[in-house]
Order: structure tokens, then C-alpha cells, then sequence
């Protein structure tokens, strides 16, 4: 899979969609970080502007995207009462793949190979953010809030802060 990702087909598809939804994005060109922290301080922004689009597996086998800002974590609980589920899980690194055709590190549901519902935690809401796009080493700025009405996301507080390591 690391040889699909990086000849820039992830990249080219999450620009598409972008166009296609009408959404305005800039992407920038960053090395590699070893931490969230590292990667805020590389791009100018603080860790909660840096929106994690997390892959979650339903009960059912579907996926849904929860999209979650960098100092905060998916609530379970939350997000089991949101979808009315007993039973959801973060997927392995090969699964997610195979759900959106981009590997941990670069996911976005703009572009993904399939289509999955998206649930956007309420508090990214009203800002410009930071996101995957669909390649290592690139990033993209998005405002927040045309991102959630063009993928018609739901918006909920679906998120706690993260535990410190």
C-alpha cells in the first residue's frame, strides 16, 4: 500500500473532491513530525487546530469518519449514544486503508474510496483547522465549517480532552 500513497494519487483524489464539493484548501508541503505537538509547531498552529479524521468501525461493518481536534480524543460513550450503538472500534491500519484508500497518517474523507458518513466534534466548528490530504508530508488548510456543511457531517460533542502520556 505505501507505494499507491506515495506517488500522490491520495493527494490528487483529496484535491478533486475538494473542487468537486466546492471547498477552498491549501495544502502545504511539511516534514515529517514524530508527535502532534511537533507537526502544530511545523505548521504555525496549535495542536487543536490539527484535525485528526479517524476512521471508526461500526457494528455493523460500515465505517464512519469522526473528526476530532488534536488535544481532544473520541468519547466512546458519546459516540455509541450519538449512533445509537452498543459496539464500535478503531479499525487495524490495513482495515482503514481498505475502507478509504489512505494509510493512518494521511486520512480525510475528501477522496476517500468510499463515501462513509462523517461526525465532526462540535468544537472544531468556526475556525480555520488543519487536516490529512491524503499524503504523507502534505497537509491542508480548510475552514471548518464549509468542510462539515459540504460533506453534510454531523456536528456533535463527540470528543473528551486526551489523556497526557
Amino acid at each position: 500500500m505505501g507505494d499507491q500513497a506515495r506517488d500522490g494519487a491520495g493527494r490528487h483524489r483529496f484535491l478533486a473532491d475538494a473542487a468537486a464539493r466546492g471547498i477552498t484548501v491549501e495544502l502545504v508541503e511539511r516534514q515529517a513530525a514524530d508527535s502532534l505537538a511537533e507537526a502544530a509547531g511545523i505548521l504555525g498552529i496549535r495542536p487543536a487546530d490539527i484535525v485528526k479524521s479517524l476512521v471508526v468501525k461500526h457494528k455493523d461493518g460500515s465505517f464512519l469518519f469522526a473528526l476530532v481536534p488534536g488535544d481532544r480524543q473520541i468519547s466512546w460513550p458519546k459516540l455509541r449514544q450519538l449512533l445509537g450503538v452498543n459496539k464500535l472500534s478503531l479499525p487495524s491500519a490495513d482495515a482503514a486503508f481498505a475502507a478509504t484508500g489512505y494509510e493512518r497518517g494521511t486520512i480525510t474523507p475528501l477522496g476517500s474510496t468510499s463515501a462513509w458518513p462523517v461526525y465532526a466534534d462540535s468544537s472544531i466548528t468556526g475556525r480555520r483547522i488543519s487536516m490529512g490530504a491524503g499524503d504523507h508530508g502534505c497537509s491542508a488548510f480548510v475552514e471548518a465549517d464549509a468542510l462539515t456543511a459540504a460533506l453534510g457531517a454531523v456536528v456533535a460533542d463527540i470528543t473528551e480532552p486526551a489523556q497526557s502520556d
